[in-house]
């Protein structure tokens, strides 16, 4: 049954007609505070408890360190003589070698799921992606370890014998005239652990750019195609611009996931404690693995040490998130399409 409303004409010396407003009853008015409290406000109070937790167990370590804690490369809690700078640097530096190779895998992946692939084979595609997305961390750190470290290498010596004049990509210590020098150099690197890593958060970005390559609207898509646009030309025209709010958001998203990984990036590389720029060079760090390294040994000064470097990494990770999940959310249909 369609139930219709009239509209009455104003007629002049007549009462105005009334406007309608939904009734929204006393349950409609407690689900919705239910779900405002239950959802954002216990996601909310969950963060803030954990926020407060980290800051509380850090305080002694940060009231002696200070802004000190920033900007120290060394990590002596005993002595007063800690920070993170190291750390910090080595965790950015592992995360942006995992974006670089993450991201083209990931976006090819995801347009050829969403445009080329069968629609027979389309589903398994979909179920193999999310399957890698739940590996565990610790069958990839042992697979870079034992066999993918020892591959490359041989890649690492050919991009420091012909790029070592560029500062990220030199190696102290390396020969690249000698055929015999040791390839130790290399091995326990950014770049290995970077790469290990970039597997890792691949399938999260996969995921989040595909769903939003597969919304683009049919009508903007046929109409590409019937202006003369071939696929390539329509994916260009339509989908990408409709997925860049996606990509970018997919992006920081795997970004946050590279930035807090540890069991991965602990079994791959070799912990120094001093800022170290070169990527391709052995001894790096990271903030996740300082604290699996230094957790059972820790006194209660290391221990308040630790907890101040998850303060950071837990700030930073949250920062980056926050980005990409507003990105996100701005990304309408259509909205930023060309067609």
């Amino acid at each position: 049954m369609t139930t219709r409303i009239f509209e009455r004409s104003v007629v002049p010396g007549d009462d105005p007609p009334r406007r309608l407003h939904p009734d929204r009853g006393l349950p409609d008015r407690v689900f919705r505070g239910v779900l405002r409290g239950g959802g954002g406000g216990l996601v909310l109070a969950i963060m803030l408890l954990v926020g407060g937790f980290l800051t509380y167990r850090a305080w002694q370590a940060l009231s002696v360190a200070e802004w000190d804690f920033v900007t120290t490369e060394a990590w002596e809690p005993e002595g007063g003589h800690f920070g993170i700078a190291a750390v910090l640097v080595g965790t950015v530096l592992i995360a942006m070698v995992a974006i670089v190779f993450a991201v083209p895998l990931a976006l090819g992946t995801a347009l050829y799921i969403s445009e080329y692939a069968p629609p027979r084979i389309r589903q398994t595609l979909i179920s193999v992606v999310d399957l890698m997305a739940a590996v565990p961390s610790v069958v990839y750190g042992l697979w870079g370890l034992f066999f993918f470290q020892g591959h490359v290498v041989t890649v690492s010596r050919w991009i420091s014998t012909y790029f070592g004049w560029i500062p990220l990509f030199k190696v102290d210590g390396a020969d690249p005239r000698d055929p015999l020098a040791t390839a130790t150099v290399y091995t326990s690197s950014t770049f290995i652990a970077g790469m290990v890593v970039s597997l890792m958060v691949a399938p999260i970005i996969c995921s989040v750019v595909r769903e939003v390559f597969s919304q683009a609207p049919v009508g903007e898509r046929e109409g590409a195609y019937a202006l003369g646009a071939n696929r390539w030309g329509m994916i260009r025209s339509v989908v990408l611009p409709f997925g860049k709010g996606g990509m970018i958001g997919g992006t920081m998203l795997g970004l946050g996931r590279a930035l807090g990984e540890t069991i991965a990036v602990y079994l791959i590389i070799s912990p120094v404690f001093v800022i170290q720029p070169h990527i391709l060079q052995n001894g790096t760090s990271s903030v996740s693995s300082l604290i699996a390294l230094r957790y059972g040994e820790a006194s209660p000064m290391g221990m308040s040490a630790l907890m101040a470097a998850g303060l950071a990494l837990f700030l930073m990770t949250l920062v980056v998130n926050f980005a990409a999940s507003s990105i996100v959310a701005r990304s309408r249909s259509g909205a930023t399409s060309d067609s």
